[in-house]
């Protein structure tokens, strides 16, 4: 192999064609474009204008044999990427998948297993967020001990506002058997990925969900969902698409510490002198007066940190690329390793079970009974194969 990883590019849509850009403008230096595969003829055209050098197939299986590739990356919807990610891995090809990583975590368990018996191939996903430096730095943060154990968790992230003329530009978005549910698994993956990188997997969730609230569609458009992680340590994650002006904040409470993030840019950190029960239990009614009185000096009890890295967009994307090159190349350990993808899936497969049964669901449900609880919503639908 060169030093360059000849990427195959599966899908010329908005994220295929940002990341052949990416690459034709020298943002990935270890990747050249190996071939491009999308099955709308326009998208040949547009590919022949732009990459006139570069091979066009409609059919990625013969992209996949056609030897011009050493990876893939599959910008395609959603229930596609987990048999993609086999056929690739099957003829010896790494894959990068985009988010999520399937709909359901029978489909995504399949992709995993085969990926684990290919060891010597990369296999990693697009979760970008994780090429953020600024929520790098919490997770060191959190895993550090600074801020000791977790208590309790909240983000609100609403900055997913979508207006109806979105929802109505394809017969297969919102839908689902066309893309299998909606802000969870369209816009909501990397805050689904990131909560449970930096905090931990739950235990269970109970959650509240609307479907077709505020826009003409089958799927959610608002979230809210209650973790359970043990130990009386809580979180609530809340999303929606209808919030014109959106929120995004990202609370974690410690017992020695918090840290709240606005808008994913800036991270107030604030670490105790002491963990807050032995704070409480050395206080007398002194203190207590004072404290009410706001006589107590804060540097007494904790210091606080605000934390700020300026990140572009489309650099968080590139990062990604590149560190899967460095895997292919050099080994390079993958800031997103493919496997991780299907801890999002089943927090949102969770989250929709519980909203159609009505009870808490364990993170260890039952694959089945989910599959079938999604299958009965495609096949209300009438315009979609059922999944297996």
């Amino acid at each position: 192999m060169s030093k360059k990883v000849r990427l195959g590019i599966i899908g010329l849509g908005q994220q295929g064609g940002a990341y052949a850009k990416f690459i034709a403008d020298g943002l990935v230096p270890n990747i050249e474009i190996g071939a491009i595969c999308d099955t709308d003829p326009a998208k040949k055209d547009l590919a022949a204008s732009t990459y006139p050098d570069v091979p066009f197939h409609d059919d990625y299986i013969a992209m996949l044999d056609s030897g011009d590739v050493d990876a893939v990356v599959t910008c395609v919807p959603h229930y596609l990427h987990p048999e993609m990610g086999i056929a690739a891995l099957q003829r010896n090809i790494h894959a990068l998948v985009e988010k999520p990583a399937g709909v359901y975590t029978k489909q995504v368990k399949e992709l995993n297993e085969f990926a684990a018996s290919k060891p010597e191939l990369s296999f990693a996903i697009m979760f970008n967020q994780r090429n953020n430096p600024l929520y790098r730095k919490i997770k060191e943060i959190v895993d550090n001990g600074e801020i000791g154990a977790i208590r309790r968790t909240n983000w609100i992230i609403t900055t997913w506002w979508r207006p109806q003329g979105y929802y109505n530009s394809s017969a297969w978005r919102a839908t689902w058997g066309g893309e299998g549910g909606g802000v969870l698994v369209n816009q909501a993956p990397h805050q689904l990925d990131l909560w449970q990188w930096i905090c931990g997997v739950p235990k269970s969730v109970y959650a509240k969900v609307a479907y077709g609230f505020r826009r003409d569609i089958a799927v959610e458009d608002e979230v809210t969902a209650v973790v359970d992680y043990g130990d009386g340590a809580t979180g609530v994650f809340v999303t929606a698409t209808h919030d014109l002006t959106g929120t995004d904040r990202f609370e974690i409470l410690g017992d020695q510490g918090k840290i709240v993030v606005e808008g994913s840019k800036t991270a107030t950190v604030t670490r105790l002198n002491k963990p807050e029960r032995e704070l409480s239990d050395g206080m007398g009614m002194e203190d207590v007066r004072k404290l009410f009185m706001g006589q107590l000096k804060p540097e007494e009890y904790y210091t606080t940190e605000v934390i700020e890295f300026e990140s572009v967009w489309g650099g968080q994307h590139a990062g990604v690329l590149e560190n899967f090159a460095a895997n292919i190349l050099d080994g390079t350990p993958l800031l997103a390793p493919g496997s991780d993808g299907i801890n999002g899936v089943r927090l949102a497969n969770a989250i929709h079970l519980s909203s159609w049964t009505g009870t808490e669901v364990g993170l260890d449900f039952d694959e089945d009974v989910f599959l079938a609880e999604l299958n009965k919503r495609i096949a209300a639908e009438g315009q979609f194969p059922e999944r297996s």
